[in-house]
């Protein structure tokens, strides 16, 4: 078997942070905290939302760990404000959509007229508000992800609290319960046309309101049913709750989200898995000089030849090796290259992410605070309140459009089938004693036929992963009487990405067999033969589910051992 280098031996605690966990100790299931304590997520206080700091691993954090929250007292005073200064504007006599008038193509409806908290304007949209939800609630599928309903919860929530909706408190405080009470609405996940997911979340709102269904940890029963286990009054949307529950890209922006995180954690494991294949080929470390990536100096790309050298020190790859080729196939060259150019792209995405998790995407939109220009025109001067306790402007918008992160969101897609295409192409090249100067297949011995067949799925996964990668945004019929007449298809993008990342980790996991198998063959050859600190513990780990092969047996169940193998990395990690 393969020798572990001095430095593995020592402590596989040295790994690189360049990767965002300790990696092998991510990969033997442990996660630490600075200073060595094991992180425990019912540890953590609560997540105070304000509507302006939110990020992204906040809401990963809430979504899958459970994480409670709560609201900031200056942001329910925004809240309280907001809607105030809404129900003034429509007082008023103005139009507001959503409020007194219809929405979509009926938006030339009048709901109501006049004073807007008398008991029969109350009724009359309370009623409207209903018949919104139920009218819009025509999604179709399977059910979401519970950790993408959470995601979507607390996006929506903090998006509210930045004070752009008009949001009723009793809705804000409704959206805070369901988080920290683990109720989640079964919510079907597709039919969206990303331009607000106004098919999907009115389910979020018919649940608050004691109708459908809810999971209760673990537990899916009737909604009203939860509420009363809960000990929570269903809500009763009211002005513009019901639009601001379902005009929103929460859901969109959740799933991006959730998936800016897993290709985050899978291109970590591309670096892991790939280091192991250079030992494996017993290639050059030379493209991964810091010297040499001074040359072209893309920040993501010395970051990822940084980590990759640091796992592959101690190894046999730092001695000389006449037998060692001057210059390796490009699939092992340019690792730092497709790499770093993949985390560039995420980074593009992540930024507009946190952007749009912390403002408002609605349409009207409430201005706290501002007057009108001096020189305003008499257009502009009617959004305006310019008497009263409460002033501001409610604005008619377009901020519900996500093209800002959708675009950079498909190009994630493209940068992942990238890294499919090197992955794929290092895993051949490592069946082949033309590279390797092993055995054909990496065979141990003449009678196994080896790693033969396994070349088909890894064909096929990574046709999987391109095709995936097509863009989609801008395939969008004209609805709504022709007035909603363009759309970005923001889920659909968002689950295309997650299915890419899911075929990509067992892609990388067939490769993870192969480097394995190839390290291990040398080794046998050369029991003196060292492997890299962070190669090494990989190794260590990988030995302890999928076994050398050492005759043939069924592949597929090695295949699915890698997958969950690396599937465990990334929950170590989180």
């Amino acid at each position: 078997m393969h020798r572990p280098s001095p430095a593995t031996r020592r402590a596989v605690i040295a790994l690189p942070y360049a990767f965002g966990i300790k990696a092998s100790m991510a990969l033997a299931g442990i996660v630490l905290m600075a200073g060595g304590a094991f992180a425990s997520p019912a540890a953590q206080p609560a997540l105070v939302l304000d509507g302006a700091t939110l990020t992204l691993d906040q809401v990963v954090d809430v979504a899958r760990n459970g994480r409670a929250v709560e609201v900031s007292k200056a942001a329910l005073t925004r809240v309280e404000r907001s809607h105030a200064l809404l129900l003034e504007y429509a007082r008023l006599g103005q139009p507001v959509y959503g409020l007194n008038r219809g929405v979509g193509q009926n938006k030339d409806q009048t709901i109501f007229s006049g004073d807007t908290i008398s008991d029969e304007a109350r009724g009359l949209s309370e009623a409207f508000n209903h018949r919104m939800l139920l009218s819009h609630t025509v999604a179709f599928g399977e059910p979401a992800p519970a950790d993408a309903v959470r995601a979507t919860m607390v996006i929506r929530l903090n998006t509210a609290l930045f004070g752009g909706t008009g949001m009723s408190r009793a809705l804000v405080d409704q959206y805070a319960a369901f988080l920290n009470a683990s109720l989640t609405p079964v919510v079907l996940g597709e039919g969206s046309v990303g331009q607000a997911d106004i098919t999907i979340l009115p389910q979020i709102g018919l649940a608050m309101m004691g109708e459908g269904k809810i999971d209760m940890g673990g537990e899916v029963m009737n909604a009203a049913d939860a509420l009363r286990r809960a000990g929570l009054t269903p809500a009763r949307p009211y002005a513009k709750d019901s639009l601001s529950i379902l005009s929103s890209n929460a859901y969109g922006a959740a799933l991006a989200v959730l998936a800016a995180h897993d290709a985050a954690a899978i291109l970590k494991r591309a670096d892991e898995v790939a280091a192991l294949s250079l030992e494996g080929l017993n290639g050059n470390v030379a493209p991964l000089l810091a010297a040499t990536q001074a040359q072209r100096p893309y920040g993501a790309q010395q970051q990822t030849a940084k980590g990759i050298v640091e796992m592959l020190r101690g190894s046999a790859l730092w001695q000389k090796d006449d037998k060692r080729p001057l210059q390796d196939p490009l699939s092992f060259r340019t690792i730092s290259q497709v790499h770093g150019a993949a985390r560039e792209t995420l980074q593009a995405l992540k930024a507009q992410l946190a952007i749009q998790i912390n403002s408002s995407d609605d349409n009207p939109t409430v201005a706290l605070d501002v007057e009108p220009p001096k020189d305003a025109t008499p257009q502009e001067a009617r959004y305006y309140v310019t008497q009263g306790d409460v002033r501001g402007a409610i604005l008619p918008s377009a901020s519900f459009d996500p093209t800002v992160w959708v675009l950079p969101l498909q190009s994630v897609g493209v940068a992942l089938s990238q890294v499919a295409q090197s992955s794929a192409q290092r895993t051949l090249r490592m069946g082949d004693p033309t590279f390797t100067q092993l055995s054909r297949f990496l065979a141990p011995d003449d009678r196994t036929l080896a790693y033969t067949t396994i070349q088909k799925p890894v064909s096929v996964l990574a046709s999987e992963i391109r095709s995936l990668s097509q863009p989609v945004s801008s395939d969008a019929l004209a609805l709504a009487g022709n007035i909603e007449d363009i759309g970005t298809n923001a889920p659909l993008v968002a689950q295309r990405v997650q299915k890419q990342v899911r075929y990509l980790r067992t892609l990388l996991g067939i490769e993870l067999m192969h480097a394995a198998q190839a390290v291990d063959l040398r080794t046998r050859a050369d029991p003196q033969r060292q492997t890299g600190a962070g190669t090494g513990a990989l190794l260590q780990a990988f030995r302890k589910q999928v076994g050398f092969l050492s005759q043939d047996r069924r592949l597929a169940d090695d295949i699915a051992q890698a997958d969950r193998f690396l599937q465990g990395a990334r929950d170590a990690a989180q």
